[in-house]
């Protein structure tokens, strides 16, 4: 790999399994991914999702960080409309201050969840709409001064922990270039305008203290098995997955029915998602993020292992370690 390798772990709880069994299999994940040179994995915030455990994203990242040594963590992202900008500075200052240079903030506007959910959170369903400002009053938190007089965070001020923004629209693209500040695209699910944000971001590009020139990170899925079968054995399943999750809504469903629904229009909407997904025997998985790269002038890809079943999920991201060479590159 030409450009730094990341993992975006959504802390799926698969079939069968607990929370705990999820976030055990992050812990094991995090430690074998520092062993095999990624460069840092990151854990989005959802709520009210049942095959989702990140939704403590801030503890989340505490426990796997207790029990790492160097791999940079952080949120891929913080929903910061459900949050007091304070808050999470708070947090995340503490991050900082246990794991000094460890530590990232991906922030993304969207609820993280639906409308039920957002009442639940106690959100406003229109404090999206300050998310600029809230943003500046986050750094002010964590760089200084504090951006409302008299108002400090402890721990978090002078932590300078770097920010970052997420965004699946031309929204995210144009506000990380006005404040200059590290673009990352979720394209591993909504891959739709990925071209067109990278470019617009690039273009309108305002070097910041934080950052003096654009950087941008592009999310992609990943399949990797030792046999091209395998490899596409598992995307099957994760298709099937994927389509009972977002169409069936708690069904059960046939494999036969889920092939069937595959078919249908929202069956072809949910397939959509996965346009940018990497199958195949390690070195066609290689190939395929090279040729990303290539796509997107991406500065650092977060590839997101889509196997469904937990030793598949494990054993892709070391296949893709492996064949990218990382351990020779992090000396």
């Amino acid at each position: 790999m030409s450009v730094p390798l990341s993992i975006l772990d959504l802390a799926q709880i698969g079939t069968g399994e607990t929370s705990r069994d999820s976030l055990l299999a992050s812990t094991q994940m995090a430690q074998a991914a520092e062993r095999q040179g990624y460069h840092r994995i990151w854990y989005a915030e959802h709520h009210n999702m049942p095959a989702i455990a990140s939704s403590a994203t801030s503890v989340l990242i505490a426990h796997i960080a207790a029990n790492t040594e160097t791999i940079r963590l952080g949120s891929g992202g913080v929903m910061l409309p459900n949050h007091s900008p304070l808050t999470i500075a708070e947090q995340f200052g503490t991050l900082a201050e246990l794991h000094p240079g460890r530590i990232d903030l991906g922030l993304g506007r969207a609820p993280g969840s639906d409308q039920q959910t957002m009442r639940a959170l106690r959100r406003d369903p229109s404090s999206a709409d300050s998310f600029p400002q809230d943003v500046l009053e986050l750094q002010g938190y964590l760089t200084g001064p504090s951006r409302i007089p008299g108002v400090e965070a402890t721990p978090g001020r002078g932590t300078n922990v770097p920010l970052y923004l997420l965004g699946s629209s031309l929204f995210g693209a144009k506000l990380a270039a006005m404040l200059g500040l590290p673009y990352a695209f979720a394209s591993h699910f909504a891959p739709n305008a990925l071209e067109d944000a990278i470019a617009i971001y690039r273009r309108e590009f305002r070097p910041s203290a934080q950052l003096a020139e654009p950087y941008v990170m592009a999310a992609v899925n990943v399949i990797a098995a030792d046999t091209e079968d395998e490899a596409q054995r598992l995307f099957t399943a994760t298709k099937r997955h994927r389509v009972a999750l977002f169409v069936g809504r708690g069904r059960t469903f046939t494999p036969e029915e889920l092939d069937m629904v595959l078919e249908s229009p929202a069956g072809r909407q949910v397939l959509g998602m996965l346009k940018y997904t990497a199958v195949g025997t390690p070195r066609q998985v290689r190939d395929y993020l090279d040729s990303f790269t290539e796509l997107t002038g991406a500065d650092e890809l977060i590839v997101a292992s889509s196997a469904v079943e937990r030793p598949a999920w494990l054993r892709s991201l070391e296949l893709v370690a492996e064949v990218s060479n990382l351990t020779a590159l992090a000396r």
